[in-house]
């Protein structure tokens, strides 16, 4: 039997309540030895030093082999990964289950790598999490239809792309997540302004300094990082977890080791 959401509160079968305990315990627990290592500690802190300097410092060197290029760019995902706020996590997962479970529409946007982000979030979600589940997620991806956006990009402005389209959709209680590396594209930050003014809840990925979206959002999921390879691939795999993360919670624990995620 899948979980119940009562007053924003997940109800489970005691077995599963107690597996998905054990998870996030490990997943807690391994968060907190990573970071009482003093190397890992410096590194987070000089990430979030980063966060507010227009410097590049990821490259900064040319590398002498593709190997060593790997190898650096394998820590750098990994810092961004262990700058990801848990709270927020766990508070966007409620997010979207409360709006998945009420029939609530999820609307997703971004722009060039964070537009591919947005139609994978569709896919992952919408099929994703229903397989094995009684869920219905229902999402759109306002970044995939190329006639709309380019009609209302050359008729109005591209500015307007996806506010236009939540104006002619979104209803109070939907949900718009904004993925954007730098947080400072305006046809994100004007979408997501005007969900906020018509009670459309905003969660925002975001890189960089955060940009606007970061004090826009209701929830900002922020990738400390410089470099948009990094940020997008830790976009890309939040967008993972919390699909696969949402069908373990529903789904009968008896087929999770039957099946591949």
């Amino acid at each position: 039997m899948g979980p119940m959401f009562v007053g924003g509160l997940t109800l489970m079968a005691d077995s599963q309540r107690v597996e998905m305990s054990a998870i996030l315990v490990f997943f807690i627990i391994g968060e907190v030895m990573l970071l009482m290592v003093p190397e890992r500690r410096a590194t987070v802190a000089c990430a979030r030093q980063r966060r507010y300097s227009k410097v590049m410092t990821f490259p900064d060197k040319p590398y002498g082999s593709i190997g060593d290029f790997v190898d650096a760019y394998a820590d750098q995902t990994a810092f961004a990964f262990a700058s990801i706020d848990r709270k927020k996590m766990a508070a966007t997962a409620n997010c979207l289950n409360t709006a998945y479970q009420s029939g609530q529409i999820v609307y997703v946007c971004g722009n060039g790598g964070s537009a591919a982000i947005s139609n994978h979030f569709h896919c992952d979600h919408l099929k994703g999490v229903q397989t094995d589940t009684a869920i219905k997620p229902r999402v759109v991806s306002l970044s995939s239809t190329v006639e709309t956006l380019t009609a209302i990009a050359n008729d109005i402005s591209y500015d307007d792309v996806f506010s236009y389209q939540l104006k002619t959709m979104a209803k109070p209680g939907d949900v718009l997540i904004t993925v954007s590396s730098s947080g400072d594209s305006e046809n994100i930050v004007k979408a997501a302004t005007w969900a906020k003014n018509n009670n459309v809840r905003v969660i925002s990925f975001t890189g960089f300094s955060g940009g606007r979206l970061a004090d826009l959002a209701d929830i900002n999921l922020h990738v400390e990082g410089d470099n948009y390879g990094v940020i997008e691939d830790a976009h890309q795999s939040i967008m993972h977890i919390l699909a696969q993360y949402l069908r373990l919670a529903a789904m009968p624990t008896n087929l999770i080791d039957e099946r591949k995620f």
